[in-house]
């Protein structure tokens, strides 16, 4: 297990910048994901790390040694695939053993008939199988050592190629979206299996997906990150709640984050559909801004609306989604035809409301998300707040 300590890494493939330098650093036993939409350079990111390509500027450092000369066998990481790259003629427990037959025996000792003359060789074998079996039974693999991959499920493929990454005892594990190709139950399977595989081991994980859930439910730190760039850097609490910029808050969340576009009034104060808000930003009046809430921010107001610290609007409910424990409602904001938000609600509450139905939504106005112009956070000042410099949370903060 090592720290990884990541540099100003900078990568182009032609004219094409993929990473404008990057700067990161992975804690020993940290599991951490990178996390972006497709295009982003997170998997140009981790293969660098393991050696698979070559950083045009910057330094990869594990362990508190640069590894930027070392050739990716020696660097003692290990790296799982979106593919399983399994060798569908050996079994389970050939392939799990490979890393260690490649390294552990001479050439002539893996030949086909040189082989048989050699008592050392198998002494070898004999360590690598206990450390085959090992792995095997963390893996609950050990009853099918003998079957051939396509032989077996998804997840226990997906297994098989996690234990011929562990067989090796790697200082870090790179994993380049390795549930993709799995169906929706399995993914949530082996998310469970992951963590506490993690857990287990203690080792330094870094994690890549496009799957923001992935992220959220297994990372001790997320790094989000867009057009080779890290746009934020946090625990999946803080990048939920407090999301530096509104990329950020528009990628993280299911549901996705509700966005409501919002101007600044005299003295500084928000106004929202043309009604004033308690929410103040230093700045100047005209000035557009946007408000994203969360969906289950929002609630249905009974009675008269408003009230101190609450803003409201009108809506009409355009579908439901039943996810059987609650619903997700979506609505269109009544004369705002581009403008749609959605909402978490249980289903007692979702049966008082029909399609086509004209309600009133709100919400408390703390919890509202406020981004500038060019998207950056802005933290809200007490009402009448019209003067002073607009501070944005900026990534890691």
């Amino acid at each position: 297990m090592a720290k990884v300590a990541l540099s100003s890494i900078a990568k182009s493939f032609g004219p094409t910048k993929v990473l404008g330098g990057i700067d990161l650093d992975i804690a020993d036993g940290e599991f951490l994901t990178l996390v972006g939409p497709s295009g982003c350079g997170k998997s140009t990111l981790i293969r660098i790390i393991a050696g698979l390509e070559h950083h045009d500027a910057g330094s990869v450092a594990i362990g508190g040694n640069r590894v930027d000369h070392l050739r990716p066998h020696e660097r003692r990481v290990a790296m799982v695939f979106q593919s399983y790259a399994l060798y569908p003629h050996m079994s389970v427990g050939a392939n799990i053993a490979l890393p260690l037959t490649m390294s552990r025996l001479k050439l002539w000792q893996r030949l086909p008939l040189l082989r048989q003359l050699s008592a050392q060789r198998r002494t070898v074998m004999r360590g690598i199988e206990a450390d085959v079996a090992a792995v095997a039974a963390q893996l609950q693999l050990d009853h099918l050592l003998q079957r051939k991959p396509a032989q077996l499920s998804g997840g226990q493929r997906q297994r098989v190629a996690l234990g011929r990454a562990m067989v090796r005892n790697p200082d870090v594990f790179l994993m380049d979206e390795p549930l993709s190709n799995l169906d929706a139950k399995l993914r949530v399977h082996m998310r469970t299996e992951l963590a506490e595989l993690h857990k287990r081991l203690g080792a330094t994980f870094i994690y890549v997906t496009h799957d923001q859930v992935e992220a959220m439910t297994m990372s001790d730190r997320v790094a989000m990150m867009d057009s080779g760039s890290v746009l934020q850097l946090g625990t999946p609490s803080q990048l939920y709640e407090k999301p530096a910029s509104l990329k950020v808050a528009q990628f993280i969340g299911s549901p996705a984050i509700n966005l409501l576009p919002a101007t600044v009034a005299n003295g500084g104060r928000l106004e929202l559909f043309g009604r004033p808000l308690a929410l103040a930003v230093p700045l100047a009046s005209g000035q557009a801004v946007t408000l994203g809430i969360r969906s289950e921010a929002l609630s249905l107001v009974q009675g008269e609306p408003g009230g101190s610290g609450r803003a409201w609007f009108s809506a009409r409910l355009r579908r439901k989604e039943n996810l059987g424990s609650e619903y997700i409602l979506h609505f269109d904001l009544a004369g705002r035809d581009a403008t749609g938000v959605t909402m978490r609600a249980t289903p007692a509450a979702a049966a008082g409301v029909n399609e086509a139905a004209e309600v009133t939504l709100g919400f408390d106005e703390v919890a509202a998300h406020i981004f500038a112009a060019d998207g950056e956070r802005l933290e809200p000042r007490g009402p009448g707040a019209a003067t002073g410099s607009v501070v944005p949370l900026r990534a890691g903060a």
